[in-house]
């Protein structure tokens, strides 16, 4: 089962108010949510006490085992445009309190977006911050491997009559990634829609507690996640990461302009650039461009942003996010260094 299906069953339900179905009445909320034939959403209706509410309720679960599949079970809640005076409501909030929720972004993959995420998360924590990183990339999630905790599974806990998904914590961080969820050796296979939903989910019904820091380590590109995360959430700021390629480059360049987009208007923290040089453990203070001469810092400078950092290309930094022991940990280290210095340029925020 997946979100469109949803979407077409109820087009067979009519409020009948307007005699219009529910898709084009505009009822159905964006936040469908699917596990296996269960299915969740939200109907939003023009007040709280509506005397159709309880009959197209019914109507939407009939339209789904007719529709789909007889076994569907349908959880739906209910929003209201207007409810003791008060517009909009809804029967819960998201658990989410953070102080600072950044996303880490890079216009291509392989350029070690999800290792700046990892490092910088640990970093954070090290000064004593309550820190929350959430993996969004659905189709290539890393999180678990960077953090030793690929047998990790998630429990579920009751807060305040809310049943709740527990983070994972390690290294002082929590974090949950959707390769908690599914089978690390197959594909996930999820229209846009699914994916967003599941990323909603992971941020709205988890028991995060109270954060300084909230990172998102993003999917590469441009696509639906990226968009339902910024509708969702009201974003601090987004650090984007390249390498010094000119390939790399192109994408950054497309990511920056698509935060600065103004329907989108997300500020932008500053550039991360990485891989910027390589310097071999005997040799510490070579450094050979191989990916090109500093090309993130030439971007940053012409698109008017901050410059983070520049990462080397470390032996040592591969080796931590491969068995598990983010290079962060290890305080002193020239690679952690640089990481605790990006650490501290977000402490002025």
């Amino acid at each position: 089962m997946y979100p469109q299906q949803v979407i077409d069953a109820l087009r067979h339900v009519r409020y009948p108010g307007t005699g219009k179905d529910l898709i084009e009445s505009g009822m159905l909320e964006d936040d469908i949510r699917i596990s296996g034939f269960e299915v969740s959403f939200s109907l939003i209706f023009q007040k709280d006490n509506d005397p159709f509410m309880k009959s197209v309720i019914k109507a939407s679960e009939v339209a789904l085992q007719t529709y789909i599949d007889p076994n569907v079970t349908a959880k739906i809640h209910t929003k209201f445009i207007k409810q003791n005076g008060q517009s909009p409501t809804a029967n819960h909030q998201s658990s989410l309190q953070a102080k600072h929720i950044i996303a880490i972004h890079s216009g291509k993959g392989g350029v070690g977006k999800s290792t700046v995420a990892a490092n910088l998360a640990v970093a954070l924590a090290q000064k004593g911050y309550q820190v929350g990183l959430l993996d969004a990339d659905i189709h290539g999630p890393s999180m678990p491997k960077m953090f030793h905790t690929e047998d990790c599974r998630p429990v579920s806990v009751e807060i305040d009559g809310r049943t709740l998904i527990e983070p994972i914590e390690q290294y002082g961080v929590k974090m949950l990634s959707i390769g908690f969820f599914v089978n690390p050796e197959q594909a996930v296979i999820w229209r846009g829609g699914m994916a967003s939903n599941a990323i909603k989910q992971l941020i709205e019904d988890a028991h995060w507690g109270e954060l300084d820091y909230f990172l998102i380590d993003l999917p590469p590109g441009t696509s639906d996640i990226h968009l339902t995360l910024i509708s969702s959430i009201q974003l601090t700021g987004v650090i984007v990461v390249t390498t010094p390629q000119p390939v790399a480059l192109v994408d950054a360049r497309k990511g920056v302009e698509m935060f600065q987009n103004e329907k989108i208007n997300v500020p932008i923290l500053g550039l991360i650039e990485n891989m910027a040089w390589f310097t071999p453990a005997e040799l510490p203070q070579n450094k050979y461009y191989i990916f090109g001469k500093e090309g993130g810092k030439a971007l940053a400078e012409e698109l008017h942003i901050p410059l983070l950092g520049q990462i080397p290309l470390v032996q040592s930094i591969r080796e931590g996010g491969d068995e598990g022991m983010p290079i962060a940990l290890q305080t002193g280290h020239p690679a952690a260094a640089v990481f605790e210095k990006i650490a501290n340029s977000l402490n002025k925020l």
